[in-house]
């Protein structure tokens, strides 16, 4: 076989994306704070930006664009304006001028010069000491509220110090996920395991119940005390039967204790106010909360109105000081081109947050359009809506519909809601109309919540109870939601009782 190298010619096509498309598309798919944590990050790295301050007073008296944008020319907010674009192998001293003049232009309504006045300032750090004295003390961590209980324990030093070896060993649920034997060989003094036993037991008496416990078992039998309603029954319960009660199988519990269905329900009551995770309520209860991109408001003659969150967006511009050493021909050439690549930068952030708002608007907009009855009756009157049609109406890509949507979060007269949650498929009805999921699924609530307990309808007379709403579904899309929205089988649904009444 013969091996050789040639040259040779080949014409076609290859998309290639810019670094300035690849900005504009990570900055389309940020939400709103993460897009704030861009800009703070672009400040820190790039001189050629510059955060505009101003006073409570200079901001009653001079409100930001309604994009939060240092973007007040007419000639940026046209959209034949000519793109400014620094080019680096050439002087460009017109595109300097026209920098100086936006500058200029700018400097009509914030002075970079101007600093906080010192009364400013002064109102500005009572804010903050106000907002510190006002702030939540970090809550008190279980392991510390364990080591706090030690020293009322009667015990002996050594146990003393295997116990607070063991509370360091526990997980955030009050668990000892380890082996006791293990944890005697590692501990550095000598113990025997009966000392660690005993160590033990004393650690399980402290508050919350059920800490220090080794399984689920463990931990509920801990929590039983003499005054607990029918603790015989309950005791017996999770020794012996929390796999049947997790799948609904009372007469084979009824079978094998001979106690009586309703008493076997009583138990099960008193079970479900144990606490099988007791360190859990020491958890930091700090819920995330959504910052909302867009809000969306109902107008006086019924329609609605989009507006997007900018409050938490940084004002920023192009710095005049930097603009005017790029074009300094006195200045050293490496600095000019260095200056020159963070002016271009700069641009291109501010064109591709502006960007970001316009298609975010828009595709809102869309969104709203088609979804009316979501936003006049409620959800469950969602209507199926792709992405590609949004796409065909807003005259973008279906790629941008979906970054612009990303992790997004509208405030609605109806709630918050992620933007997604606007997208969906759907059927048709009998009656030939279109349904989306979302309608379905309310109504599988609906036909479950008004079953016959004691008789409950399997996945089977689900199909057919939807069927006779008009909604026609295969057997296994009537699972996957029942799974989905977290409804048990039939058979879990049963209640015994009424069976026997």
């Amino acid at each position: 076989m013969r091996l050789e190298t040639s040259m040779s010619q080949r014409m076609g096509q290859v998309m290639v994306l810019a670094p300035r498309m690849i900005q504009s598309m990570e900055i389309l798919q940020l939400p709103i704070m993460a897009l704030q944590e861009r800009i703070e990050q672009e400040l820190q790295e790039n001189p050629a930006l510059e955060r505009i301050e101003t006073t409570d007073e200079e901001a009653s008296a001079d409100e930001p664009s309604e994009n939060g944008q240092a973007t007040p020319t007419e000639e940026q907010n046209d959209p034949g304006a000519k793109e400014l674009v620094i080019d680096e192998t050439s002087g460009n001293e017109q595109d300097f001028d026209r920098l100086e003049q936006l500058n200029k232009d700018w400097s009509e309504h914030f002075n970079e010069e101007h600093r906080p006045s010192r009364n400013g300032m002064d109102e500005e750090g009572d804010k903050k000491h106000d907002a510190m004295q006002n702030m939540a003390s970090r809550p008190q961590s279980m392991h510390e509220y364990l080591h706090d209980q030690v020293s009322f324990l009667d015990a002996t030093p050594l146990e003393v110090k295997f116990i607070e070896y063991l509370i360091g060993r526990l997980d955030e649920n009050g668990r000892l996920n380890a082996q006791l034997d293990e944890l005697v060989q590692s501990y550095e003094e000598p113990i025997t395991l009966v000392q660690a036993e005993a160590a033990l037991h004393l650690l399980q008496k402290l508050d919350p119940p059920g800490v220090g416990a080794r399984d689920t078992r463990e931990c509920l039998l801990l929590q039983l005390t003499p005054e607990t309603p029918h603790r015989d029954v309950v005791r017996s319960l999770i020794l012996n039967h929390l796999e049947d009660i997790q799948h609904n199988r009372l007469p084979a519990i009824q079978k094998r204790t001979g106690f009586d269905l309703g008493l076997i329900k009583v138990g099960i009551e008193v079970l479900k106010h144990l606490n099988p995770w007791p360190g859990a309520r020491f958890t930091s209860d700090s819920i995330p909360y959504v910052v909302p991109d867009i809000i969306v408001e109902r107008a006086e003659d019924g329609d609605y109105t989009v507006r997007l969150v900018d409050d938490w967006i940084p004002r920023v511009y192009i710095s005049r000081n930097c603009i005017e050493l790029a074009r300094d021909k006195n200045a050293d050439s490496k600095t000019k081109e260095y200056l020159k690549r963070k002016i271009q930068a700069a641009q291109w952030l501010l064109e591709s947050i502006e960007q970001r708002r316009g298609t975010l608007e828009k595709v809102t907009k869309a969104i709203i359009q088609h979804q009316r009855k979501f936003l006049d009756q409620g959800p469950e009157h969602i209507e199926p809506l792709k992405m590609q049609q949004i796409a065909d109406q807003v005259g973008v890509h279906v790629t941008t519909v979906s970054r612009a949507v990303d992790d997004k979060w509208v405030q609605t007269p109806r709630g918050i809601f992620p933007l997604k949650r606007f997208f969906g498929g759907g059927t048709q009805t009998t009656s030939g109309e279109d349904v989306a999921w979302e309608t379905i699924k309310q109504k599988l609530l609906e036909i479950i919540g008004n079953e016959d307990k004691s008789n409950p309808l399997a996945d089977e007379d689900l199909v057919n109870k939807l069927s006779e709403a008009g909604y026609p579904v295969a057997r296994r899309t009537v699972t996957k939601y029942r799974k989905m929205l977290n409804i048990p089988s039939s058979r879990q649904r049963k209640d015994w009782t009424l069976v026997q009444a």
